[in-house]
């Protein structure tokens, strides 16, 4: 028995130096100590051995599992110690070396603009109202008064679904839904920023999917002049101090009277014959704008004899080629990484 121990001690030994890892080495544990391994096997024959043989080998079998036992562990040791050395050889840091700059991203020109509106009216205590992207009729057309002959209302100027509804050509209808659901609950004052949509071959200042920002006052006793000095104080805020605005007479089915605003040109104040922003003419159109019209408000269940009201609206991409001195709109859609890096 004692040249059965030696030899298997002598391999085990051989064995656990061979492992060249630590699943390596835990398959040689297996084959020593496991239920069906050899130095087991050997512990099972005590019982077929003269009771005056036992004590002996017993004893030789406990001290060559012991002997293992420590060469194991320090073999087990030295592998995990060089499994650490490669593993940090590996994943070793030069902090000399500069660092991989990350890509920030940068936020859409239309954000930028749409988020300097919001702010702006935010300021002056204007709540964000929204509507759905596709209305009914009523809602896009006939609660503001546009009548069933009214170009708009055809199909080469917009978006008719199954069933009869449609995309929202501008955010009015937002205005409208607002005034019904709030005509027991005046004052309004509410700006209503959204996309739209429109039958409109893209080109350079058209696109059939843009956005816009409009903006509706309900209370008693306002006036034009309430309006203007409102829209004064946005282009003022937004484009500098020293902006100047004026007023064009105009005509929209939903505001009576009715008119366009432009504000001076911020790139060169009038100054400048070749200026690309405003082409020389010194004035920028910004918005559209009037008084709503009292039909408007009966309709939504607001009482024109006591009650008047504002609304302005503008097309936010036009004002960013404006702000950004951007040529074309389209621009503002194809994704261009080099393009949008400059904003």
């Amino acid at each position: 028995m004692s040249g059965q121990l030696t030899d298997l001690k002598n391999r085990a030994l051989a064995d656990f130096a061979a492992a060249d890892g630590l699943r390596a080495l835990e398959d040689c544990k297996v084959a020593i100590f496991g239920k069906k391994g050899e130095l087991t096997g050997l512990l099972k024959q005590l019982g077929g051995m003269a009771a005056e043989e036992r004590p002996a080998f017993g004893a030789a079998v406990n001290q060559v599992r012991q002997e293992l036992e420590a060469a194991m562990e320090a073999r087990k040791s030295e592998l995990a110690a060089a499994a650490l050395s490669a593993r940090l050889a590996n994943e070793r840091i030069d902090v000399t070396m500069p660092g991989k700059r990350r890509k920030r991203g940068r936020l859409h020109p239309m954000s930028l603009i749409m988020n300097d509106i919001i702010a702006i009216f935010m300021g002056m205590g204007y709540k964000i109202a929204q509507g759905p992207d596709i209305e009914t009729n009523y809602y896009n057309f006939d609660a503001l008064n546009i009548p069933p002959e009214h170009p708009a209302r055809g199909d080469s100027d917009t978006f008719y679904t199954e069933g009869g509804f449609v995309l929202r050509t501008q955010t009015s209808p937002v205005q409208v839904r607002t005034m019904e659901a709030n005509c027991q609950n005046l004052p309004i004052a509410i700006i209503a920023p959204g996309k739209t949509f429109r039958a409109d071959e893209a080109d350079a200042t058209h696109t059939p999917v843009f956005h816009q920002c409009e903006g509706l006052v309900i209370d008693r006793g306002l006036t034009m002049g309430d309006l203007k000095g409102t829209l004064l104080a946005f282009a003022r805020e937004l484009f500098g101090g020293d902006t100047r605005v004026r007023f064009r007479p105009h005509y929209f089915p939903f505001t009576e009277p009715s008119a366009e605003m432009d504000a001076s040109c911020f790139v060169c104040a009038g100054k400048d014959a070749h200026c690309r922003v405003c082409r020389g003419e010194g004035w920028i159109e910004l918005l559209g704008c009037g008084m709503v019209h009292p039909r408007v408000l009966d309709m939504s269940g607001i009482d024109p004899a006591v009650y008047s009201g504002f609304a302005f609206g503008m097309g936010l991409e036009r004002l960013a080629m404006q702000r950004f001195a951007v040529p074309d709109l389209r621009l503002f859609f194809e994704n261009d990484v080099k393009f949008l890096q400059q904003f």
